[in-house]
């Protein structure tokens, strides 16, 4: 068995792996944009239509801001390297939050909109994984 075989070569690993770190960081700053700007926004501004939502969910304002401001602290955490597999977590909890409210409130109109945000997040966490774990070890060392 030789060690200059394509699927064996070091060279050829570490090109998908740049290729997969460079998609993923991608991934990660288009879905940080996208929970910064239209998705929090409009809650931390207290546009008229995120209100109305919130309204009807019945948790008032106060929920309007919590979630505009968990949103915009897990798009900043989604480009903070160590951060980023916590925050995709995260963000697909609030994810799942969303399909279910929009299935019990809204009737399931846009209940494909969260779903949709968290498969990406998914990918993120499940590839960020590592140091999700390493993020952990240092909480538990008090660091």
């Amino acid at each position: 068995m030789t060690a200059t075989t394509p699927a064996a070569s070091p060279s050829s690993a570490a090109v998908l792996s740049r290729r997969t770190d460079l998609g993923v960081r991608v991934l990660q700053i288009v879905l940080a944009l996208f929970f910064a700007v239209p998705s929090a926004g409009p809650k931390l501004v207290g546009h008229w239509s995120a209100a109305e939502s919130f309204d009807r969910i019945g948790f008032g304002d106060w929920f309007m801001y919590a979630v505009g401001t968990l949103e915009l602290a897990g798009a900043v955490a989604l480009v903070v390297p160590l951060l980023a597999g916590a925050s995709a977590l995260a963000l697909t909890g609030l994810m799942a939050g969303a399909f279910i409210t929009q299935l019990a409130v809204f009737d399931g109109r846009y209940a494909l909109t969260p779903v949709l945000l968290a498969l990406p997040l998914v990918l993120i966490a499940w590839t960020r994984r590592h140091r999700t774990g390493h993020l952990l070890a240092l909480v538990r060392r008090g660091a």
